[in-house]
């Protein structure tokens, strides 16, 4: 469907480049800063929803995208399984984080365990289809998100109708987006930065907790 058009000139670029928005060269090791940044927003916003609600009603309107149960995959490893499969840039993430947000101001659901997994493929998917120059079928998103080609379907037209297909990305907008972002992710680095020191960590399963440090700050 083209590109967004968004000059990344015109994005402060020292926070373009903080977040990892910037394309890694072919063949490069690594995954953008903004993957984890997301998915700690993201799991600390499903906490906080089903910790506040111990019974959410889900309405008819968007009952498509909750599930019967919640995945075991944890939202950190879905989003590095899309990034790592579906090929889309750093960028088509930090857009799809924009339309999960509009989707939640518009339907006034509640991010959940039963929802969220569904929304990032679905909203990834759209990303990738109107901001990258090249990008897979539905059917193919559809075993990356590890649903039916069917249900992705359903979850598609659901999210445009429910956008009413706004999916244009202004520049100011991006920057904004981008700017929260780096913000949320320096307040959380300088509150968690003594706990991990510790081999704290706040992943749904950890195998490999390390020894307290002696130090909790260089």
């Amino acid at each position: 469907m083209g590109t967004l058009a968004i000059c990344t000139e015109d994005v402060d670029s020292d926070i373009y480049l903080a977040l990892g928005l910037k394309e890694l060269r072919k063949g490069a090791i690594g995954t953008p800063r903004i993957l984890s940044i997301l998915s700690s927003l993201l799991e600390k916003s499903v906490k906080k929803n089903e910790m506040q609600s111990v019974a959410v009603n889900i309405k008819d309107n968007v009952a498509v995208f909750h599930g019967l149960r919640a995945p075991t995959i944890s939202i950190q490893h879905y989003i590095d399984r899309i990034f790592k499969y579906a090929g889309c840039s750093p960028s088509c993430f930090l857009v799809a984080y924009i339309y999960v947000d509009r989707f939640v101001q518009q339907t006034d659901m509640l991010l959940t365990s039963l929802n969220v997994h569904r929304l990032l493929i679905t909203s990834v998917m759209v990303a990738a289809k109107f901001i990258d120059d090249a990008f897979f079928n539905n059917a193919y998103y559809a075993r990356v998100g590890g649903v039916s080609t069917a249900e992705l379907n359903r979850l598609e037209m659901k999210f445009l109708f429910s956008l009413d297909f706004r999916l244009q990305v202004s520049v100011k907008t991006f920057q904004r987006y981008c700017s929260q972002l780096q913000k949320e992710s320096l307040e959380e680095h300088q509150i968690e930065r003594p706990i991990k020191a510790c081999g704290i960590k706040e992943s749904w399963s950890s195998k490999s907790d390390t020894q307290c440090a002696p130090t909790v700050a260089r």
